[in-house]
């Protein structure tokens, strides 16, 4: 059975981005008679808020879109990533990292990751296991790093199915040790993401290109915890006219907005089909 889900996180209102990303995933369910299912990711403790949850449960609903159970907030199950996060512990495969950005910085410049972000220098992969704790007993902040070279020495070689393509080969070590783990946020995106997925059954994502190198992250996540590994279906990001990609941040249009104009939900939905006829399809 086909199984896809829409997580979005509450950080904003919804714009047409996201709407073209969720009748994605429910028209890939729903022609396949298959389940769609809603998860909030809602993690980030500083820029999440409930009214923004409560908002895009209503924009979804007045789109049309229907869901399968009950909605999952990523925010009532942080116990799940924490055990996730102990098993890695137990197995060493994470460390804690007491580095900050300016430690970061001053030890020199280091090569750019798939996503554009720095590689982590590893200062703190090699800090003696009396050190480590002494800082952690004196409450020192912390990250847990997950220790890549260990991580992928344990998994092998890893490769995913991506829809259209084929099998592909993934090299999660471009990213260096990516922290999986924060003070301010107990678990990341990556491993709270590969877990839900896993738990909830999903056999299909679909999500943005902009992902696409991420999956090899979460491949290794994967292939560590004994999850099974879905199907992807990485599509183009939706741009405005100058082709800068929509994004909240850039206070893209948004659903409520085009609400308040007057819109009816099939003239949202048939603006998502028209900006990628290909990728929409004509059902739903």
């Amino acid at each position: 059975m086909t199984v896809t889900r829409f997580a979005p996180s509450p950080t904003g209102h919804l714009h047409l981005g996201h709407a073209f990303a969720a009748l994605t995933a429910w028209r890939r369910a729903r022609d396949a008679g298959g389940r769609f299912l809603l998860r909030i990711e809602d993690i980030d403790r500083a820029r999440c808020r409930p009214e923004y949850t409560a908002d895009l449960l209503d924009d979804l609903a007045w789109l049309g879109l229907d869901w399968d159970g009950g909605t999952r907030l990523q925010s009532e199950h942080m116990g799940d990533y924490s055990a996730v996060l102990a098993d890695l512990q137990s197995r060493a495969l994470v460390y804690p990292c007491f580095c900050t950005r300016a430690d970061i910085a001053a030890a020199g410049s280091a090569p750019q990751g798939p996503d554009g972000a720095s590689v982590y220098p590893g200062i703190c992969r090699a800090l003696p296991p009396y050190v480590r704790t002494a800082r952690i007993a004196r409450g020192a902040p912390h990250a847990w790093r997950l220790d890549m070279a260990a991580a992928t020495a344990r998994a092998g070689a890893l490769s995913f199915v991506e829809e259209g393509q084929g099998r592909l080969a993934c090299a999660p070590e471009r990213f260096g040790d990516v922290v999986l783990a924060r003070k301010d946020a107990p678990a990341s995106y990556h491993l709270c993401v590969t877990h839900d997925d896993a738990m909830q059954g999903i056999t299909l994502v679909t999500r943005g290109n902009d992902l696409l190198p991420a999956t090899g992250i979460h491949r290794l996540l994967q292939a560590l915890m004994g999850w099974p590994a879905p199907i992807y279906a990485h599509h183009r990001l939706l741009t405005d006219a100058s082709g800068r990609r929509l994004a909240k941040r850039d206070f893209a249009q948004t659903l409520r907005a085009m609400r308040a104009t007057g819109m009816a939900p099939v003239q949202v939905r048939a603006a998502a089909m028209a900006l990628s006829p290909a990728e929409m399809g004509s059902s739903g």
